[in-house]
């Protein structure tokens, strides 16, 4: 398997045009949001609030979640923005979580959205002043496992698109915590299968859809659409709106096996706007084929590829 670390190393090098730093061993750079605000009323204390950011955002970004080596200019950059709905309890909490990673286009001043997950089932328990910790080997507790799971998403994702299928070692490392938490969890509904079908919004299908042999040709898509398609689209915008074609063309054999599946939506929630961009400036035939190709896969956002179609 190519190294991601490699590649983003000479990647990097030409973007910046200049040395790294020094390296460090920590992978993540997470900006993490936690909004109480819906919890109206309630005499929220502070140092919960508190202590619970600190927690999460160490866990991302000062843990160390591979044995790559990382400068700063590396790090993964993602965005995790917790909602508290409701509290049963004392220390108990039923959130919503909107999970973001991105990275850098090569060559331009853009970062695109690799990925986008919206878990509307991120509950867990939480104390000021209490210990938490996490074992990949064996479930701790609620909320680590689900911040370490969406860690293990960001890393897959990213490498998968900086080397074809250069994700799966983080992949299985998700598919394993999700086994675990199935388990042991108190919360099984994000873990299990349950009454939603394979379009659910959940991890469980989350990391299913990851580890299915029918998304290979999404998972070789983000590679061919990120680094062979929008990192050389600054110096060859024909080529690397073919190579973005084609990645959806591979997509398109995921779309008829499992339509409407969660990796797909994710897909297209983070891209829609962007392959507006990258495809409005290629040929009628080009956009015509996008367009009906976009609306099959993504029909609730018809509309929006029309644009494609429509006369300026």
């Amino acid at each position: 398997m190519a190294k991601r670390t490699a590649i983003l190393l000479k990647f990097l090098a030409l973007v910046f045009m200049m040395g790294y730093g020094r390296l460090s061993a920590q992978e993540l750079n997470c900006t993490v949001n936690v909004s109480f605000d819906q919890l109206a009323g309630r005499n929220i204390d502070q140092q919960v609030i508190q202590q619970l950011k600190t927690y999460i955002t160490d866990l991302l970004n000062k843990r160390s979640w591979t044995t790559d080596q990382f400068s700063q200019e590396e790090r993964i950059k993602c965005n995790l923005n917790i909602n508290v709905v409701q509290s049963p309890s004392v220390g108990s909490y039923q959130a919503q979580a909107v999970f973001t990673v991105s990275r850098p286009v090569f060559n331009a001043n853009y970062e695109t959205n690799l990925f986008t997950f919206v878990d509307r089932d991120f509950n867990f328990q939480f104390l000021p002043n209490t210990p938490y910790f996490f074992n990949e080997n064996s479930y701790t507790d609620e909320l680590s496992y689900s911040v370490a799971f969406l860690a293990y998403i960001a890393l897959a994702i990213d490498y998968d698109s900086f080397s074809k299928l250069g994700g799966s070692p983080y992949i299985q490392k998700a598919f394993n915590l999700a086994n675990l938490a199935r388990n042991a969890s108190p919360y099984q509904r994000p873990w299990s299968p349950g009454s939603g079908g394979s379009d659910a919004r959940t991890r469980y299908w989350l990391i299913e859809n990851l580890n299915s042999q029918q998304f290979i040709p999404y998972r070789e898509g983000l590679y061919q659409y990120h680094r062979q398609g929008l990192d050389v689209l600054v110096d060859s915008p024909a080529k690397g709106r073919r190579e973005v074609m084609t990645a959806l063309n591979g997509m398109r054999q995921v779309a008829l096996l499992r339509p409407g599946s969660l990796l797909l939506n994710s897909f297209f929630d983070a891209k829609t706007e962007e392959l507006y961009n990258v495809l409005r400036e290629g040929s009628q035939e080009e956009r015509q084929k996008a367009f009906t190709w976009l609306s099959s896969m993504d029909p609730a956002k018809t509309e929006s590829y029309r644009r494609l179609v429509t006369p300026l």
